[in-house]
């Protein structure tokens, strides 16, 4: 079992517990929270990204990027303490997990047709996006597009998807608060590309870190940190009306050593920890922006 939670990459879980919680805090805010479709939402997103974390490890050793050379955590299927057949069947049961859950929200958020099957092709792209970020002949992880489906899923589709199923309505301005979670979840996997750009350009998985080099990757990370921090706070002063909406402010610090972090840390072993770090600083950012909008 300690092998498979070790798979399942726990510590980047708090991701998606952010971005469904960001939706779920703004359909507070407009008085349409459900907390049957906050539940199954939010176990559906969990269940999609263990999906990814499995698919990854396997796919990832596949393609070599975590072969010997790699100096970061070690993975499952690249140790050994898994193997590969055993991973393809857990890939293909949680594929059925997820959809099954999948499957489930929509039915209690009771959408009409038309946008039931929007969701459901939806989501049917979030599980090909999660086995082909690190799989298939040319997975997209390999030429720098990861970034783009983070944003895309953990941003604005987790957010605003979670909002419009439990209100049924759907407004121009999410984007900024749907944008804002996405962008620091983007910069989890910065901090990670970061770590692996060594091993990731010797089996030429060619991230965005991998692109830019070491020192422009750095500046890249703290452009999502501050747009991503900007967002949330256009998204605040153009909905102002109380002081307590500026309650994510405090978890700014949090932001700011991750970002001095990646800049002063080089070795693998140093910046490790500041991937987790990350994870939580976005979770803490959500719950201050949520219970601040909604006290």
């Amino acid at each position: 079992m300690k092998h498979w939670l070790e798979a399942m990459r726990l510590r980047t879980l708090p991701l998606a517990v952010a971005s469904i919680g960001m939706g779920g805090f703004l359909a507070g805010a407009h008085n349409g929270f459900r907390w049957p479709i906050f539940a199954l939402s939010l176990l559906t997103t969990l269940s999609l990204q263990i999906l990814s974390n499995l698919a990854n490890d396997y796919g990832d050793t596949i393609h070599g990027a975590d072969g010997p050379q790699r100096e970061g955590p070690s993975r499952a299927v690249q140790s050994g303490t898994i193997t590969r057949s055993q991973m393809k069947k857990a890939i293909g049961l949680t594929i059925l997990i997820t959809l099954a859950l999948g499957l489930a929200l929509l039915v209690i958020a009771q959408v009409p047709p038309v946008v039931f099957y929007i969701f459901l092709g939806l989501g049917l792209l979030a599980i090909i996006a999660a086995i082909l970020y690190t799989n298939g002949f040319r997975p997209y992880g390999y030429m720098g597009l990861g970034d783009v489906s983070v944003f895309l899923f953990f941003g604005w589709l987790g957010v605003i998807g979670t909002y419009y199923l439990m209100t049924g309505h759907f407004h121009w301005d999410l984007l900024l608060p749907g944008a804002s979670c996405g962008l620091l979840t983007v910069a989890v996997l910065n901090v990670n590309n970061i770590r692996d750009i060594k091993s990731d350009i010797q089996a030429g998985k060619l991230s965005i870190p991998a692109r830019l080099g070491r020192s422009k990757a750095t500046w890249y990370h703290l452009a999502l940190l501050i747009i991503g921090t900007l967002t949330a706070v256009i998204y605040v002063a153009l909905h102002y009306s109380k002081p307590t909406q500026w309650l994510f402010l405090l978890a700014v610090p949090l932001v700011y050593i991750n970002g001095r972090a990646v800049m002063t840390k080089f070795s693998v072993a140093e910046l490790d920890p500041y991937l987790k770090q990350m994870a939580i600083t976005t979770l803490a950012f959500v719950l201050f922006f949520g219970l601040g909008i909604t006290l």
